[in-house]
């Protein structure tokens, strides 16, 4: 993407935010969906602004939605490249009205998500956007201020200073817990949405193993920060990096990010998912 694209879609994801945060004022109205989730006026609200201004900046690319996404595999297999969006990534924590929730979009070249802008409408320090691409590199803005380019920080040595692991505000596990358990001296952090990210993007955490159900749309967009930020985001198991659009479920396999491999929390990553929780799920 040219740097006026990256302008427009920046813009697009802000202008949702807003919808949002107009939903976000008032008494909020909360539905189930057939798989029990949580949806309120403002998924529907955001999927409806990212969309129209995604078919404005290239007509001719697919879109996939969390709010729209029965595409069947056969069609989407075709595809070399399209968007993938999460309209309202962390709907709980909307509920809650925590801040800990954003809106995601992500584009998507042969499986791979190679760019990526993850909007955060309501954090206490003001509205923040972070984005990032293959080619370009990955930044950070901070209620309309300066722009930073971030980066993944250096595993530190546990003895001097602990690692840092961030998890699920909603979503805990006796795997998670097994793998910390496993690992050298380290503090927690916990973050809802695909925030825990985007604090491994930029060097605010080291590891963020995901050993819960997720979807394909919760994480392209910010996978696409962290590999431009210079981590990784790698099947759990395979350690491959993760892919999208490559089954005909949407479900991620469990993954684990990372600013910097490191053989402790490999193995620890391999003995936790031994455990028959991990093989339960």
């Amino acid at each position: 993407m040219d740097d006026e694209q990256i302008r427009q879609l920046i813009d697009a994801v802000d202008d949702a935010g807003v919808a949002v945060m107009a939903v976000y004022g008032r008494e909020i109205a909360v539905t189930q969906k057939a798989d029990d989730s949580p949806l309120t006026d403002a998924d529907l609200a955001s999927h409806r602004a990212l969309v129209a201004a995604l078919e404005s900046m290239e007509p001719r690319l697919p879109i996939v939605s969390e709010e729209s996404a029965e595409i069947d595999f056969a069609t989407r297999q075709t595809w070399d490249r399209y968007w993938l969006i999460d309209p309202l990534d962390g709907t709980k924590e909307f509920i809650k009205r925590n801040g800990e929730f954003t809106l995601n979009v992500a584009l998507i070249e042969k499986g791979i998500p190679v760019f990526g802008v993850v909007h955060a409408p309501a954090l206490p320090e003001g509205p923040t956007t972070w984005w990032g691409g293959r080619d370009s590199g990955a930044f950070k803005r901070v209620d309309g201020g300066v722009v930073e380019r971030i980066r993944v920080r250096q595993l530190p040595d546990p003895d001097r200073a602990p690692w840092r692991i961030v998890g699920s505000r909603s979503h805990g596990a006796e795997t998670f817990e097994a793998f910390c358990a496993n690992l050298p001296r380290h503090e927690r952090v916990s973050m809802g949405s695909s925030l825990k990210l985007c604090l491994v993007a930029e060097g605010l955490a080291d590891l963020y193993p995901r050993l819960a159900p997720t979807c394909e749309w919760d994480t392209a967009a910010a996978h696409a920060v962290v590999t431009a930020a210079g981590g990784d985001v790698l099947n759990a198991e395979t350690l491959e990096p993760l892919r999208c659009n490559q089954k005909e479920s949407y479900l991620n396999p469990f993954f684990i990010v990372c600013g910097q491999r490191d053989g402790r929390w490999e193995q620890a990553l391999e003995e936790s998912l031994a455990l028959p929780a991990a093989n339960a799920q």
